[in-house]
């Protein structure tokens, strides 16, 4: 453990060193949010968006960039310091989740930048032919764990391990792009969805220690890390954005990390509040598509918590300790015998 915690605290201390010039770098190429009326999936307006955030044009995004470096670099040579020995697929597995969803993010956030704009667009076409490719990528990893991992399994409280076969490669492919849009969708107000990941790592932390898998555990804490010197320059007014680069990248990972440690259905109680701003946004969109109507008066939550009055920390405070209650209620389950 003394290790892990060291390799944690080595991530930690260079995000620190870097991130500072990291954010001179990004304002010096203008990569930084421009003034835009933003539209839903249905191509309408989204004023109480705009309202909200309209005083954030100007601050840079891209943070998951760095992020993705260091880790990815830090992994790696971690192998060669600690001695820990890993499947190569598995090895591969995490990184090619890690950086391939981050470069789909780096490519949406040059789509925006050039464009101008935030319209839910990919390659020109609308946000559906991005799930797609979304679905597509994530195809590869849940391939992986069925074919050279053997996860064929869910683990499902009082009733034990349910082999479902095939069809755990269509069931992890979308765990993977549901949390790859949760936490894209959550990542709208200062430190939220970063503070939310730094709690459930702790929490996968805990259980990939109890399962003895030395790779992962490396992965998370030295993720833990590096997010957790983002965190300081992200919270409230924050100096830096995550931008989708960071967002779809460590969304997936914290599917990814879930899917490993074997504690599928454990990830969207740990996760519960990437799990609720999710499926607001969905009740909404099939309010709107099918019952011609809006559920709620915005979405997804955190934007309807701004809508009724309450300040932007006060939002993501609050929803970090109901992401500690979440955290603990999903320890307690993946342990209790």
């Amino acid at each position: 453990m003394a290790q892990i915690l060291g390799i944690s605290l080595i991530s930690l201390v260079l995000t620190l060193i870097l991130i500072i010039p990291f954010i001179d770098f990004l304002y010096r190429i203008k990569l930084r949010r421009q003034k835009q009326n933003t539209v839903d999936l249905f191509n309408k307006p989204t004023p109480f968006f705009d309202k909200f955030n309209g005083w954030k044009v100007g601050t840079p995004f891209g943070g998951g960039l760095l992020i993705i470096c260091i880790c990815s670099a830090l992994f790696l040579w971690s192998f060669g310091i600690l001695n820990i020995r890993v499947n190569f697929w598995e090895l591969f597995l995490i990184l090619f989740t890690f950086i391939g969803f981050g470069l789909l993010g780096l490519y949406d956030d040059g789509k925006k930048l050039i464009n101008g704009n935030n319209k839910i667009a990919l390659f020109g076409l609308r946000f559906r032919y991005k799930f797609l490719l979304q679905c597509g990528l994530a195809l590869v990893p849940a391939t992986i764990l069925y074919t050279k991992l053997g996860y064929s399994f869910l683990f499902i409280r009082g009733i034990g391990l349910a082999d479902i076969g095939f069809l755990y490669i269509p069931y992890a492919a979308f765990v993977i792009v549901a949390f790859v849009n949760a936490f894209n969708i959550a990542d709208g107000l200062d430190g939220l969805a970063s503070g939310l990941l730094l709690i459930c790592l702790v929490s996968f932390l805990a259980i990939s220690y109890s399962n003895v898998d030395q790779g992962l555990e490396v992965f998370i804490a030295i993720l833990l890390g590096s997010v957790a010197a983002f965190l300081y320059f992200n919270i409230y007014k924050a100096r830096i954005w995550l931008g989708d680069v960071g967002s779809m990248s460590l969304g997936a990972s914290l599917a990814i990390i879930g899917l490993l440690t074997g504690k599928t259905i454990t990830i969207a109680i740990i996760g519960g509040v990437f799990v609720l701003e999710v499926a607001s946004s969905l009740i909404q969109i099939l309010g709107k598509k099918y019952l011609k109507r809006k559920i709620f008066p915005v979405a997804p939550l955190h934007l309807y918590f701004q809508k009724r009055g309450w300040e932007e920390p006060k939002i993501v405070m609050r929803a970090w300790l109901l992401g500690v209650f979440f955290a603990i209620l999903g320890l307690y389950l993946a342990f209790i015998k």
